[in-house]
């Protein structure tokens, strides 16, 4: 395993771990294939705004470099958006998606399912402001048992089945 070998928790795509209470949580490795710090303008407040994105591990999600069977939960919170502004706050923050987003975010669920242990957690995040949540779904091939679905951002929780011999 690459990154913090105590770690219980995998964050796939950090970006800057924006949902976290303690951003330095030893428990969590931290992963993004980003690391950078980039100014953007955020319209909403009208000013520019430094984003930092400071992962432990520099990794793609599609392409995870640790062992089957690591972690006891993996957070999932991939890009959401097809159409942003290539330097604007949004794709800067968040990352954009492009043609082949249905292959990567399959390719990306696959990978956290390998590294969870058998029983583990993924939690996945989604946005559905420019990808329904029923396209996400069937582009995975996945059910969740249970999450939230109101609003555009949906938290879903999926278990890892159990490896039988």
């Amino acid at each position: 395993m690459t990154g913090n070998d105590r770690a219980t928790i995998l964050d796939a795509s950090c970006g800057s771990r924006m949902f976290w209470f303690n951003k330095h949580n030893p428990n969590v490795t931290y992963m993004d294939k980003r690391d950078e710090v980039v100014t953007a303008t955020d319209n909403n407040v009208g000013r520019d705004r430094v984003i930092e994105i400071k992962p432990d591990v520099v990794g793609d999600f599609r392409d995870m470099p640790f062992d089957d069977n690591t972690f006891y939960m993996v957070v999932f919170d991939p890009p959401h958006l097809r159409h942003a502004g290539k330097s604007s706050w949004l794709a800067k923050k968040y990352g954009t998606l492009d043609e082949t987003w249905p292959f990567d975010l399959r390719q990306g669920f696959t990978e956290c399912m390998r590294v969870l242990k058998p029983h583990g957690t993924l939690i996945f995040k989604w946005n559905e402001e420019q990808i329904k949540l029923s396209e996400l779904l069937d582009a995975i091939g996945y059910q969740p048992p249970f999450g939230d679905k109101r609003g555009k951002t949906h938290w879903l929780v999926f278990m890892k089945e159990s490896i039988t011999a």
